[in-house]
């Protein structure tokens, strides 16, 4: 445990000390808020109309219209910063030679992934509490339902901490920090459209690619439900990259 809490302090640490996460999180909000007040503002403009239109009035959902499309916005944007807080996490240690000393300390090397992975997710869970302002001030003019609120920030934490352990592993396999974030990019977007092929194939293998899309398991928790299978999706898809990360760190023994 002393090496895990002294990894996750180094982390935390050099990200805070890194204009890169500052950038991210300006962004992140930034963009976030964008889409919060779009959505908004689009659902003030038809309550208005509905109004003078009974027929309109029984449509208007405030969950679908703002709380659900917002959290789809979260996945979209976390799916462009996440690989910018990830890229250097072991990237970086090998371009400036600090791995093979971090090798030689008396810390395993599940310890140190497990210290990098828990601070790149708690700085995640730090950018999401900063969108938590716009549901305060959506409270103050409707009642809204913290149940799907919360649900839906436990899906998100849960994705992202998912394109964290695939971040991860794609950082231990270069020491360009670009070449990493691009990998990871470029794999979380593969797993994010893969159920879209399910037309394309049988009924069996369409399944299973439905299955694998990692946001396709969102939906449940957006609609205020926690599936189990969703939880368990997510936990497995996390110990799978980090297992993988893991095995590739142990691979430098016979890689010599």
């Amino acid at each position: 445990m002393n090496g895990i809490a002294g990894v996750f302090r180094k982390e935390i640490t050099i990200t805070f000390a890194s204009p890169i996460f500052y950038a991210a999180c300006f962004i992140f909000l930034l963009i976030s808020g964008y889409f919060f007040y779009s959505n908004t503002a689009y659902f003030s403009l038809l309550s208005f109309q509905a109004a003078q239109n009974p027929f309109l009035s029984q449509s208007l959902n405030l969950t679908d219209m703002v709380i659900k499309p917002f959290f789809g916005d979260l996945a979209v944007i976390l799916l462009l910063m996440l690989p910018l807080l990830t890229m250097r996490l072991y990237a970086e240690e090998k371009k400036a030679g600090t791995i093979e000393l971090l090798f030689t300390y008396p810390v395993s090397d599940a310890s140190v992934l497990i210290g990098k992975f828990a601070a790149t997710v708690v700085l995640l869970l730090l950018m999401l509490v900063g969108t938590l302002p716009f549901m305060v001030i959506l409270e103050t003019m409707v009642d809204l339902e913290w149940g799907i609120v919360a649900s839906g920030y436990l899906g998100i934490a849960l994705m992202g901490s998912g394109f964290i352990a695939l971040g991860i592993f794609t950082s231990s396999l270069t020491e360009n920090q670009i070449v990493a974030a691009v990998l990871s990019f470029g794999a979380i977007l593969l797993f994010w459209a893969i159920g879209w092929a399910k037309s394309l194939t049988g009924p069996g293998l369409g399944t299973v690619l439905e299955h694998l899309s990692i946001i396709g398991h969102l939906d449940t928790f957006t609609q205020g439900l926690i599936d189990t299978r969703d939880v368990v999706f997510y936990g497995l898809f996390i110990l799978f990259w980090l297992f993988l990360t893991l095995r590739f760190l142990n691979s430098r023994f016979w890689r010599g």
